[in-house]
């Protein structure tokens, strides 16, 4: 069932909590979003987000440009400070720890504009993307794991990352995050700038990630393409929730076709 949040107010929407995902057992959940608030000095950008990210699955969070997507995974991530609200992993507070103890905690980020590191080779940034490994055992096998999902990454593992095309450096960027043996993946924005078939392919990457057992939050604009291959999707709007709700029944929803689908 779809869920209308109300935008009513700023503040904190304690007692009215609906961010649990239909469905889903507690002891399931990996992480839980309550009454998220961020501010970049007066400007707040999120204002009491609310969701659940359950093991297994992909959650999407879709909008337009400026909505809060990026801020939100970048709380998650320990890259912006949480005015407000809390961020929990399998029960544990996260909120407002270091991005390297949220990556040891195995939650890793693909960030937007990939973030990777144009002189280095293919292979030293997927040997960035491994500090966390437990030890030389598990760098090789998600190394290995790593160039199966992406034959075109083994072929160019000695090139710099900079000679790559677009589709090829966001696969990098993937499997950089995938380096840490990640329980939860942060995707944001990975048709950023890509061409069509190419963000065909990315879309089919993502799926058969999360077919193989990865649980992934999606932050992407082609709203289409994300409530495609996502189990539940959350709407936001200024920095607010305004509808959730299981993708298949987002898509069908004459609002969100009209808002966001361009229909």
């Amino acid at each position: 069932m779809l869920k209308h949040e109300n935008t009513s107010s700023a503040g904190s929407s304690e007692g009215s909590f609906k961010g649990v995902v239909d469905g889903s057992a507690e002891g399931s959940l990996i992480l839980r979003v309550k009454d998220v608030s961020v501010h970049y000095g007066m400007v707040q950008a999120l204002r009491g987000v609310s969701f659940d990210l359950p093991k297994g699955k992909i959650v999407t969070l879709v909008g337009a440009n400026g909505a809060g997507k990026t801020t939100m995974l970048r709380a998650i991530s320990g890259l912006v400070r949480v005015s407000g609200g809390s961020i929990e992993h399998r029960g544990h507070i996260i909120s407002n720890r270091q991005p390297h103890e949220i990556v040891r905690r195995r939650i890793c980020q693909s960030p937007e504009g990939r973030g990777i590191f144009l002189n280095l080779s293919v292979e030293e940034n997927l040997d960035l993307g491994a500090w966390a490994a437990p030890d030389k055992l598990a760098y090789k096998i998600n190394l290995e794991r790593g160039f199966e999902m992406f034959p075109r990454l083994k072929e160019r593992r000695r090139q710099n990352a900079g000679t790559l095309s677009g589709g090829e450096q966001q696969m990098l960027a993937i499997a950089r995050a995938l380096m840490g043996q990640p329980e939860v993946l942060l995707l944001d924005e990975p048709s950023l700038g890509l061409a069509p078939q190419i963000i065909e392919k990315i879309f089919e990457i993502v799926e058969q990630i999360n077919r193989d057992g990865m649980t992934i939050l999606l932050v992407e604009q082609n709203a289409l393409q994300a409530l495609g291959i996502a189990h539940h999707g959350v709407v936001l709007e200024t920095g607010r929730v305004v509808l959730q709700g299981p993708s298949r029944e987002l898509l069908a929803s004459d609002e969100v076709r009209k808002a966001y689908l361009g229909e």
